[in-house]
């Protein structure tokens, strides 16, 4: 075991909760730290339900194009807990190392001397005390949950907010409706600082608008501030004072466009001159944002499927996600048809049928399984049961190696697209397993 995994162990041990939203539990620790997060490069905070990663990945890639340092922090992680913690250095970065991530959170422990802290709080601390002590150009930082009581949201003067698009999510915790989602969301609005607004419901929009007001933000909005589309195979982005014609986003799915015009408008907002059309334009081709629809093209994973199948695996776990996965399916399907399989796995906390019902007539078949090493897995049988309620023909694997071998003898005689789906959890595990050799 990795000195790392020791520690994060028990760090789980402090408090009963694994998510309690609240604020105080992570001012104190920052406090007896010194309080790093006043001492980061300039912030941009991201919050919202769906594309909130893919916008960073974008903002990241085109800075670094720059050639500048950008520190970033994203939840959760796909296969190791370093990959929350990125560390820029000029051009490039690395996700944070053994050694250097043992230490933090270990000062971070000691610091918290045995207190109650959710397992979020106290290693969000040590990723801001992390970034506090190397210089760096920007910090990207992702809202865990929600926005008003997110550990993230200890942030007094962010350069620039951002809400990417909100839909109903985690309900026991933000609330049963679209304007109660929001309103959370627009928790981390600040006074003075630019509020990037991304393409959004016309309920969600009213109340950040209001918010924004609240809060003395300066709403910057999609459609109304600034566009984003799709003309003749380019991304044209444009506001009152500029109008460019770019390349499209390389990460798939025609709702990458506004992730990548939102990580546009957050830069221009950021005013940072070293960072051109230009460099934005490099940005765009080389994002990677992994397990969101990203295709294997070798690995062990890979390998079980036949020869001229794709494989492709997705993290969006919500209705709203699903839906965006479908359509970029469907886009895929005009380009190049295959019959679909879908390989799903999924959490209880979730809404199955309405994520699952996305996909109804446009795959072949899906295969269930319960996610390994989750507690809160539904189980094979269980959301094999869901899959036909939402008008899907559905079977049940015990794996997924043996789902993988069991999609790919499905139709011999053709090439298909399986796709793996259904949590970042099971993304996660699919990065890992194809990963070993």
């Amino acid at each position: 075991m990795a000195r790392t995994d020791a520690i994060l162990t028990r760090l789980l041990r402090l408090h009963p909760k694994r998510i309690d939203l609240s604020l105080g539990r992570m001012e104190r620790l920052l406090a007896a730290l010194g309080n790093p997060e006043r001492a980061l490069p300039p912030v941009i905070h991201v919050a919202g339900t769906n594309g909130k990663g893919s916008t960073i990945a974008f903002m990241r890639a085109m800075a670094e194009a720059a050639g500048l340092a950008v520190h970033v922090y994203t939840s959760p992680h796909l296969v190791r807990f370093h990959e929350r913690i990125y560390l820029g250095r000029p051009g490039h970065g690395a996700p944070i190392s053994e050694p250097h991530l043992a230490e933090l959170l270990e000062e971070c422990e000691a610091a918290n001397a045995g207190a109650p802290i959710t397992f979020f709080e106290i290693t969000t601390a040590a990723a801001l005390l992390a970034f506090s002590r190397r210089p760096a150009a920007l910090c990207l930082l992702e809202v865990g949950l929600g926005g008003r009581l997110d550990a993230t949201n200890v942030i007094e003067d962010p350069a620039v907010t951002v809400i990417a698009p909100i839909a109903l999510d985690h309900p026991e915790f933000l609330g049963e409706t679209i304007e109660q989602v929001a309103a959370e969301k627009a928790g981390i609005f600040k006074s003075g600082a630019p509020a990037v607004i991304a393409p959004q419901q016309d309920a969600a929009l009213a109340v950040l608008e209001q918010k924004a007001a609240a809060a003395g933000a300066v709403p910057w909005i999609a459609n109304r501030d600034w566009q984003a589309f799709e003309q003749h195979g380019h991304l044209v982005w444009q506001d009152e004072t500029a109008l460019m014609d770019l390349p499209l986003p390389s990460l798939p799915g025609r709702f990458q466009l506004d992730n990548a015009g939102c990580a546009i408008a957050a830069l221009r907002k950021l005013d940072d001159a070293r960072i051109t059309g230009a460099h934005m334009a490099k940005g765009l081709r080389k994002a990677h944002w992994p397990g969101r629809m990203q295709l294997l093209t070798s690995g062990p994973l890979r390998r079980l499927a036949g020869m001229d199948d794709e494989v492709w695996i997705d993290g969006g776990h919500n209705p709203h996600a699903g839906r965006a996965l479908a359509m970029a399916l469907a886009e895929l399907d005009e380009a190049d048809e295959k019959p679909l399989v879908m390989i799903v796995g999924m959490l209880r906390t979730k809404a199955a049928e309405d994520w699952l019902r996305a996909f109804s007539g446009l795959a072949s078949q899906v295969i269930c399984l319960t996610i390994p090493g989750e507690a809160n897995a539904i189980a094979a049988e269980d959301l094999a049961a869901t899959a036909c309620r939402a008008g899907l023909a559905a079977r049940t694997a015990a794996t997924l190696e043996e789902a993988v071998r069991t999609a790919s003898h499905m139709r011999p005689d053709q090439p298909l697209r399986i796709v793996i789906a259904g949590s970042l959890y099971l993304a996660g595990h699919a990065l890992a397993l194809n990963e070993k050799t």
